[in-house]
C-alpha cells in the first residue's frame, strides 16, 4: 500500500476535498483515540494521576521532536501553539532585543516581538521573497543582531527557505537562530540544531488543535530569565519546568505525540518527497485557470500552492463558496498574514499526501466556475 493510501485509510473519510492541511490537517483514527482514552482515564482516575501515567507517551513525542530538529528530547516543552510557544521564549529573552528577519515574516510573529519589546530588522531577500544568504552573512556579521528569526515556510506562500544554509551561517557567527516551524515540521527538513525552534501540532503534522512545542538549545535555556515564577524566589525549577504551564490539555498533548510518532513511523523523507510532488500536481491542475496566477514557482518543493486572483475576485468568497457548493476547504489569506509583503488577499490550497488528481480536478473545475 502507497503511502498515500495508508494516510488516507488512518483516517475517517473526509466530507468532500481537504485541501487545508497548512491550516488544520485530517487526524489520524489513532491520535483521536489516544487523546479519547487519556479524557476518559483523567475520569477514572483524577487528572493528576492520569497526567503522570501518560508521562512515557509525552516523552516519545518529546523524543520524535528531538529527532525533527536536532535538539535533544529534554530540550522541548509543550505549548498552547506556535504563537504561545514565540511569546514565552521573547518574554524570557535576557538583555539587547532587536531581531531580523524576512520582509514576509508572518503577522502574528511580527506582534508578538513588538508586544515584547523587540526592534526589528529585515533580511535581504530575492524577487520571490526567498532569503539571500550570501547577503544576509554580510548584513549579521556586519551588525548582529540578538536573534535571528526565520518562518521556514511561510503561511501565505508555499516558498521553502534555505533553513540549513542560514543555520550553518548563524552558527559561524554566533548569532542565536530562532525558527518558526508551524508549517515547516513535517513538511520540510528541520533537523538544523538551532538556538530554539517552535511550532504547533494541527499542520502538517496532523495532531489536535490546541497544542505545539517549543524547543530551546541548552546553552540559550541557560541564559534565558523567565518572568514566572520571580527569579528571586530562588525556586530549585529549570529553565524549561518555569516555561511549561501545568496546568494544560494533556489529552491534547497525547494525541500530538502519538501523530508524531506516526509522522516517523511513514518515514518524514518520504512525507517530504511526497508533499514535494503533490505540490507540483496541484499547480499542474490550476496552472490553466484564466482568472488565476499561481505564485510559487512549479518545482517549489512544497505542498502549498497559492492562488493570487487577476480579475479583483474576492478570495474569502471564493473560499466560501467551494465550501458552501463543493464541500472544498482552502484557505483564506488576507495581508495581515505578512504586512509588510502582501498587497492583496489570496486563495491557498494545501493538500496533504493522500489527495488525487481526481480531487485536485475537482478543485479546478470549481474555481473555473466560481462567478
Amino acid at each position: 500500500m502507497s503511502l498515500a493510501d495508508r494516510w488516507r485509510a488512518a483516517r475517517p473519510a473526509v466530507a468532500g476535498v481537504h485541501l487545508d492541511s497548512g491550516a488544520c490537517s485530517r487526524q489520524s483514527v489513532a491520535a483521536i483515540d489516544a487523546a479519547g482514552q487519556h479524557a476518559r482515564h483523567e475520569a477514572e482516575v483524577g487528572g493528576y494521576v492520569a497526567a503522570e501515567a501518560a508521562a512515557p507517551v509525552l516523552d516519545a513525542g518529546r523524543a520524535a521532536l528531538a529527532a525533527l530538529t536536532g535538539l535533544a528530547s529534554t530540550d522541548f516543552v509543550f505549548t498552547t501553539g506556535a504563537n504561545n510557544a514565540l511569546d514565552l521564549l521573547l518574554g524570557a529573552w535576557p538583555g539587547d532585543r532587536t531581531a531580523a528577519c524576512l520582509p514576509g515574516e508572518y503577522g502574528p510573529n511580527l506582534a508578538i516581538m513588538a508586544a515584547n519589546g523587540f526592534a526589528v530588522r529585515a533580511l535581504p531577500a530575492d524577487g520571490h521573497g526567498r532569503l539571500d544568504v550570501a547577503a544576509a552573512a554580510r548584513q549579521l556579521a556586519a551588525d548582529p543582531p540578538a536573534l535571528v528569526h526565520l518562518t521556514a515556510l511561510a503561511s501565505h506562500r508555499g516558498l521553502a527557505q534555505p533553513l540549513s544554509a542560514l543555520a550553518a551561517t548563524c552558527a559561524e557567527l554566533g548569532v542565536p537562530l530562532v525558527v518558526d516551524a508551524a508549517q515547516a515540521l513535517g513538511h520540510l527538513d528541520c533537523a538544523v540544531t538551532p538556538a530554539a525552534i517552535y511550532g504547533s501540532s494541527r499542520k502538517w503534522i496532523a495532531g489536535p488543535r490546541g497544542v505545539g512545542f517549543l524547543g530551546i538549545h541548552r546553552e540559550l535555556a541557560r541564559r534565558l530569565q523567565p518572568r514566572l515564577p520571580p527569579p528571586e524566589w530562588n525556586l530549585p525549577s529549570s529553565v524549561l519546568q518555569r516555561l511549561e504551564h501545568g496546568e494544560a490539555n494533556v489529552a491534547a498533548r497525547v494525541g500530538f505525540s502519538v501523530a508524531l510518532g506516526e509522522h516517523l513511523a511513514d518515514g518524514p523523507a518520504a512525507v517530504r518527497t511526497r508533499l514535494a510532488e503533490v505540490g507540483r500536481m496541484t499547480r499542474d491542475a490550476v496552472a490553466g485557470l484564466d482568472r488565476w496566477r499561481v505564485v510559487e514557482p512549479h518545482d517549489e518543493p512544497t505542498a502549498i500552492t497559492t492562488l493570487a486572483p487577476t480579475d479583483g475576485a474576492d478570495p474569502q468568497m471564493i473560499r466560501n463558496w467551494l465550501i458552501a457548493e463543493h464541500r472544498i476547504v482552502t484557505t483564506f489569506a488576507d495581508v495581515q498574514r505578512a504586512p509588510f509583503e502582501m498587497t492583496a488577499p489570496v486563495l491557498r490550497a494545501s493538500p496533504h499526501v493522500d489527495v488525487t488528481d481526481e480531487e485536485l480536478a475537482r478543485f479546478a473545475e470549481a474555481l473555473a466556475a466560481a462567478g
